[in-house]
């Protein structure tokens, strides 16, 4: 039914989530998994001059997205599902942008990912990339909320 389907991790556990839940559908569907991670540079962008190597910090970045794809990438090859590994640098835009353009560049047929799930003013204050992704994909989206006590836990 799905030939790509394109994974955004973080490392998180409702990122975990949907990585467990596309295995599953990969495995079912033949499929391969597309495992994405975006280096966000805002925490670059915001820092004072003269304080941080900007170049140690972007290197920081880049060493643990590869070891997040790198761990969703053993967990795949260990239900017998093929992938390939993306870390992207996001800029200071949206991960959303990132994810859709991927999307279309991968001709990926279905996104799957975790969602926080965060309402009121947490969302209102963090925005949802979850959100942004369901409206500009090009594709269907599975989202993917952690078991409803951890969520609990969170609010």
């Amino acid at each position: 039914m799905y030939s790509k389907i394109l994974v955004p991790v973080d490392g998180s556990e409702p990122s975990q989530c949907g990585l467990k839940e596309a295995i599953a559908l990969a495995r079912d569907n033949k499929s391969t998994l597309v495992l994405l991670h975006v280096i966000v540079q805002m925490p670059l962008a915001l820092g004072y001059p003269g304080v941080a190597d900007y170049g140690q910090v972007w290197d920081m970045l880049d060493r643990a997205g590869r070891e997040i794809v790198d761990g969703a990438a053993r967990d795949a090859a260990a239900a017998g599902v093929a992938c390939v590994t993306r870390v992207l640098d996001g800029g200071v835009g949206p991960i959303a942008d990132v994810v859709v353009t991927l999307a279309r560049s991968e001709h990926c047929e279905l996104i799957v990912m975790g969602t926080h799930g965060r309402r009121g003013m947490r969302r209102l204050a963090l925005g949802s990339d979850a959100e942004l992704i369901v409206r500009h994909s090009p594709v269907p989206v599975l989202l993917v909320k952690p078991p409803q006590s951890a969520q609990e836990a969170r609010t």
